[in-house]
């Protein structure tokens, strides 16, 4: 029985390798046209001497930076594991950094000689304690995740879900700005010391980074006073609903009745049982 060419290279342990792709290069075709190849034919072999097939980090320090490389190999795997070298993941990478930078220069002249005691912290709003429980969970995450477990790139991944929040920020506390940015530049410097430096110096610190204490978490900003529960009626989420942090069954059903959307899809119709996860969900069952 004839074989697929897919088969055939599977079989003998073959693939498409990045020989290929330096052919490509010299001929100046896209490079895309390899990708589809690959994705039918089989993938591209690691990376290796012998098959000419490495990633030149002078020539990717020179086109990103110390930073973005240091960044992106950190990221991509942990490290105890090898990982595929990709052009997508190395400028996601750059962008990541773009948008620190500018996140945190656009806000430069809002935050620059600010300053803050942990009393400027009671009585905020329900969105700036969201943020600070969202920073400070952040730091709390990164130290475990460098100091105790070595995964570099879950706790760069919680940076980076940090820095989302901060862009949707909007009410642009100074000094809640101005404690999340000082602890953000201090988690990336690990990571990434040229930028963080040079951004310390932009927010009006002095000196490196290296000679500051890592972020260490308030446990006050990490507690929850309320809490966001999703409500589905037969499975599909129709409602949200905010409830004390230690809410507990029977108030967080009556929450939901209450909310017009909730009303909506159960009025005139029969609650067979509710599911209820503390903290997490409650789904309402319906009849009719």
């Amino acid at each position: 029985m004839s074989k697929t060419l897919k088969e055939f290279l599977e079989e003998h342990h073959l693939t498409l390798n990045d020989n290929a792709k330096l052919l490509f290069e010299k001929l100046g075709l896209p490079k895309d046209i390899l990708s589809k190849l690959e994705e039918e034919y089989g993938k591209s072999d690691k990376m290796s001497k012998s098959k000419h097939n490495t990633v030149d980090p002078d020539e990717m320090i020179e086109k990103y930076g110390a930073d973005t490389v240091r960044l992106y190999i950190l990221f991509a795997a942990p490290p105890e594991n090898n990982f595929d070298w990709t052009d997508a993941g190395i400028e996601g990478a750059h962008r990541f950094l773009k948008r620190v930078w500018n996140l945190i220069v656009s806000n430069i002249e809002l935050i620059k000689d600010v300053s803050y005691s942990k009393e400027d912290f009671k009585n905020l709003s329900e969105e700036d304690k969201k943020l600070r429980r969202k920073l400070h969970q952040t730091i709390e995450k990164v130290n475990n995740d460098i100091m105790k477990n070595y995964q570099f790139n879950t706790a760069i991944a919680s940076i980076m879900e940090l820095v989302n929040e901060l862009y949707t920020y909007k009410s642009k506390n100074p000094k809640i700005l101005k404690e999340a940015f000082e602890n953000l530049i201090l988690m990336l410097s690990p990571f990434t010391p040229f930028i963080a430096d040079k951004l310390w110096n932009l927010i009006g610190k002095e000196g490196f980074t290296i000679n500051y204490p890592f972020p260490q978490p308030d446990k006050e900003a990490l507690v929850e006073e309320t809490k966001e529960i999703p409500v589905q009626i037969n499975g599909k989420v129709r409602a949200k609903i905010v409830v004390p942090a230690n809410a507990d069954e029977q108030m967080v059903i009556q929450t939901a009745l209450n909310n017009e959307n909730v009303k909506k899809w159960t009025e005139g119709k029969q609650i067979l049982k509710t599911i209820f996860i503390k903290g997490k969900i409650l789904n309402i069952v319906v009849k009719g």
